[in-house]
C-alpha cells in the first residue's frame, strides 16, 4: 500500500496540481511561518532550516567548482566542508549565501507552486535531505536528516493528494519565514559574520542588514508566488 502510494505521488511529479485558494494559503502561510516562531515546534524543525543553510554554501561551492567534501547538521548549527583551500573570492559568496539559503530554497518552492507542480516540490525536497544524509553521513546529526527524510517519505507515501498539497505549501512558507528568525537568534555574532569580518575588515554587523534586506525581500516575493 505504501509503495503504492509512492509510485501515484512520484506519477504526480509530471502532472499539474490545483492550487490552494488564497484564504487557504494565508492559512498555511500562518502555519508555515508561525512554525518558525513557536519554541517547541522551532526547536524540532531547526534542523530542517540548517540543511537549507549549508545546503546553500554546498550549491554556491559546488558552482564554483569545488568539491564538497563532508556536511555537519546539528541542532542549532552546521558546517560544510569543501576541498582544498580557498581564497576570498571563493570563500566570500560562499559564507554570504548560507542565511540567504533557506529563503533561496523557499522562493524555488514557491516558483514550482505558481507553476502547478506543487507535488514535485516534495520530491525535489527528498532528494535534497538524501544528498544532504550522504554529505553528512560521518555527523552525529545524521539521525535528524534521517529523521526529515522519513516524514518526506512517509508524506509522500502514506498522505493524500491534498496532504500533499498542503505540506508543500507549510514548507515552503517555513524555509520563506526560517531565515527571518535564524537572523534574529543569531543577529551579528554568527560564524558566518566573523567569518566575513576576517575575509573583508568588515564588522559583523554590517552583514546582518544585508541578509536581513535578502529574506525578508525573499518573503515578501515568495507570497506574490503563493497567494
Amino acid at each position: 500500500m505504501f509503495l503504492a502510494g509512492l509510485k501515484a505521488s512520484l506519477d504526480q511529479i509530471v502532472q499539474v496540481q490545483a492550487h490552494l485558494s488564497a484564504s487557504l494559503a494565508v492559512v498555511m502561510a500562518v502555519v508555515g511561518i508561525g512554525a518558525a516562531w513557536v519554541p517547541g515546534v522551532w526547536h524540532v524543525l531547526w534542523p530542517v532550516s540548517t540543511m537549507a543553510h549549508e545546503g546553500a554554501h554546498a550549491v554556491v561551492g559546488s558552482a564554483m567548482g569545488r568539491k564538497i567534501t563532508g556536511m555537519e547538521i546539528k541542532l542549532d548549527g552546521g558546517a560544510t566542508a569543501h576541498e582544498g583551500e580557498a581564497g576570498t573570492l571563493f570563500r566570500l559568496p560562499v559564507t554570504l549565501a548560507g542565511y540567504l539559503g533557506p529563503s533561496a530554497f523557499g522562493i524555488g518552492a514557491a516558483e514550482l507552486i505558481r507553476h502547478g507542480h506543487i507535488v514535485a516540490v516534495l520530491w525535489i525536497g527528498l532528494l535534497c535531505v538524501l544528498m544532504v544524509l550522504y554529505l553528512a553521513r560521518k555527523s552525529f546529526g545524521v539521525v535528524l536528516v534521517i529523521a526529515a527524510a522519513v516524514a518526506l517519505l512517509l508524506v509522500l507515501g502514506a498522505g493524500s493528494l491534498g496532504t500533499q498539497v498542503l505540506t508543500a505549501y507549510a514548507v515552503t512558507w517555513f524555509l520563506l519565514g526560517s531565515g527571518l528568525r535564524v537572523l534574529g537568534i543569531r543577529r551579528a555574532d554568527s560564524v558566518d559574520a566573523g567569518k566575513l569580518k576576517e575575509m573583508t575588515g568588515l564588522p559583523p554587523g554590517f552583514w546582518l542588514p544585508i541578509w536581513l534586506a535578502g529574506v525578508v525581500a525573499a518573503l515578501l516575493f515568495g507570497a506574490t508566488l503563493l497567494i
